[in-house]
């Protein structure tokens, strides 16, 4: 789903000595609250869009339900402030909620980092050479829409190793991956490699979902922190971070990158 920028403005340019008036596109943030079995949850401070997809993202991310089936139904109110989720059974909410270092502040409840119940992602054959991580955040890059239209948003994509399979942009870069959730359980896309390619600084938020969503690996075009890294070692997963066409590091798990050759070309240098 397209986005269309939420407001166009009149901004005043400078640049070598030189003033401009100029047209910008602005990104929307909204505060959109998540109703379940009619109680409030928790407010999104996020960019209104894929919004069904969030909430249900965000429910499976946070380990709330398992699959599409626990959803009877999912409606974004009138006003796009609501989204408003009954479940096919009751559900406790969260008594106390953690304000995470997401992007516009995200959340996860206090029994979600205690518990830790985190499944270690098992061995698999998601393995990737040097140029094939070039050429995944080539494509990263070309489905960041909304960013080119306006800046200042993240873009996060699953891609099965070959080609991206769906990618979500947002203002914080830790609603993408509920997005993602939302619209792989919604879309019942499932792929036996799954590649977490990201513009976000991955946060142990951002590995705690991507372990959820089942990736193997974990692509950001920038840094990690170190308990991100300690939670990818822990549950398997291979984290990469300042990742661009020619260079990239390892932090955890460099045993599904396949060394080749330097020789060895990305898709965007073959063009």
């Amino acid at each position: 789903m397209k986005h269309t920028p939420g407001k166009r403005i009149t901004t005043i340019h400078y640049n070598a000595g030189e003033w401009s008036n100029d047209l910008a596109d602005i990104i929307e943030e909204k505060s959109v609250s998540l109703l379940v079995n009619n109680v409030q949850w928790l407010t999104f401070m996020c960019t209104p869009t894929n919004l069904e997809e969030l909430a249900v993202g965000f429910l499976f991310n946070e380990a709330i339900i398992q699959e599409l089936d626990e959803v009877a139904s999912v409606k974004v109110c009138s006003g796009g402030d609501i989204i408003d989720v009954w479940l096919n059974r009751s559900v406790q909410r969260p008594e106390k909620w953690i304000r995470t270092s997401g992007c516009s502040g995200g959340a996860t409840s206090v029994e979600r980092l205690v518990q830790k119940p985190w499944v270690p992602i098992s061995k698999n054959n998601a393995m990737l050479t040097p140029g094939v991580v070039g050429t995944l955040m080539c494509q990263l890059h070309q489905a960041q829409d909304l960013y080119k239209q306006t800046g200042g948003v993240h873009t996060s994509s699953l891609s099965d190793g070959e080609k991206i399979l769906v990618s979500t942009e947002d203002i914080g870069r830790h609603n993408t991956l509920d997005k993602l959730a939302g619209c792989c359980l919604r879309a019942n896309i499932s792929p036996n490699k799954r590649i977490i390619l990201t513009t976000g600084r991955i946060s142990s938020e951002m590995i705690q979902k991507a372990g959820r969503i089942g990736a193997s690996m974990v692509i950001s075009r920038t840094s990690p922190s170190n308990l991100s890294i300690q939670m990818a070692d822990w549950m398997g997963i291979t984290l990469i971070g300042y990742a661009r066409r020619e260079c990239f590091i390892v932090y955890a798990h460099p045993e599904r990158i396949l060394f080749k050759p330097s020789s060895e070309k990305t898709a965007c240098e073959a063009e």
